[in-house]
């Protein structure tokens, strides 16, 4: 299922905390930092923070600026983003100010955290997601449910640690105060534990008055049959390009990107590529890899169409490339249609194989663009 597109925002101490211990919030941006803050808050559709937070900061999470306001109701949305927040216990503070200001409000909780919060008075639209908290069902509520396609995640640690632990985070915005807390008791941002999220690539650094901002996005794929963020970002880029094949009219666009389980790009192609009019996606990117290079048992092949399983113009299909080079895990957009091939089932010879296919779904009108000469 879609999901937003996940954001994760925060501050911190050049060694690494969020806060001291303090009793009143160490303020670790700028001036200038606020307002880029606002910045972003106005051009996401939902902030979601922890109850934590809540408790600790008692935080209003608005759009400061009268001018981003009337840029978003012009633009056709309400004033300020959807504010989110996520409770297990549902133990919240029902005159908090984050219930009182700005526009609508959702918590999302257990089925007993439901029932306590509702007790509470807590103004908010409750949705109880089980027993347990689960950021993949959150996420998919709030794209199918609530409509949001970027969300902006402004904390605590404890948040920002699952979503990365568990490949959610689409991108990390994190800006580095020149200033020491010292402190062990003080909350840091990331918690100890397994990350999926690899070497992260950084898009961006900025100084802003006397902090910087760097901008993360991560590389590394997800494994098995459940998508990371970062799957959505190499499959993104098959897409594209597919988008620069020569064009015909008897083969399908498509482009294909290798990527190695910490975030390497081994090696991307596309349909027809160079000087081979007959060459395919996945052939290409494959032949630029060393056959035994250790990589590519734990590598993802991304690819805008699935895998070919019949060709007239080579002997061996893509998807028998695909198996012939050890590679266990395949991300696609589309399933390949009738158009030459008539039953074709790429993911179905990859799956009776061992190989995990994942297919995105979402992805799909973006494989297709190339391709609406084909009929």
């Amino acid at each position: 299922m879609p999901h937003p597109y996940v954001l994760l925002s925060a501050a911190v101490s050049l060694d690494g905390y969020l806060d001291d211990t303090g009793p009143d919030r160490l303020l670790l941006s700028s001036p200038a930092d606020f307002d880029r803050v606002d910045e972003v808050r106005a051009s996401v559709d939902a902030i979601l923070v922890g109850a934590g937070t809540i408790r600790a900061d008692n935080p209003r999470l608005l759009v400061n600026s009268e001018t981003r306001r009337a840029a978003r109701a012009a633009a056709g949305k309400p004033p300020y983003p959807l504010k989110v927040t996520v409770s297990g216990s549902g133990e919240l503070d029902a005159a908090a100010n984050f219930w009182h200001t700005g526009g609508e409000k959702v918590l999302y909780t257990t089925n007993k955290g439901a029932e306590r919060a509702g007790a509470l008075g807590v103004a908010a639209d409750i949705v109880a997601l089980g027993p347990e908290l689960d950021w993949r069902r959150l996420l998919e509520h709030l794209y199918e449910e609530r409509g949001v396609e970027r969300l902006m995640v402004e904390g605590g640690g404890r948040i920002h640690t699952q979503l990365l632990q568990q490949g959610l985070a689409d991108e990390v915005q994190l800006v580095l105060a020149p200033l020491f807390v010292g402190s062990p008791q003080a909350p840091r941002l990331f918690g100890p534990g397994t990350y999926q999220a690899g070497r992260l690539r950084l898009v961006e650094t900025r100084r802003i008055e006397d902090v910087v901002l760097m901008r993360y996005e991560p590389t590394a794929p997800g494994t098995g049959l459940v998508p990371a963020a970062a799957d959505h970002h190499w499959l993104a880029l098959a897409c594209e390009l597919a988008m620069h094949c020569p064009p015909s009219r008897t083969a399908f666009s498509v482009g294909a990107v290798v990527v190695a389980a910490d975030g390497t790009e081994l090696a991307r192609g596309q349909s027809r590529e160079g000087d081979d009019p007959v060459v395919h996606a996945e052939e290409a990117a494959l032949a630029k890899i060393a056959p035994d290079d250790p990589r590519l048992a734990t590598a993802t092949v991304y690819t805008s169409l699935e895998p070919c399983t019949h060709r007239a113009s080579r002997p061996v299909p893509c998807a028998r490339l695909i198996l012939d080079a050890g590679v266990r895990r395949v991300v696609t957009a589309w399933r390949e249609p009738d158009t030459f091939v008539a039953g074709a089932d790429g993911t179905g010879l990859l799956t009776a194989k061992g190989v995990d296919v994942v297919v995105l779904g979402e992805y799909e009108d973006r494989a297709k663009a190339p391709n609406r000469h084909l009929g």
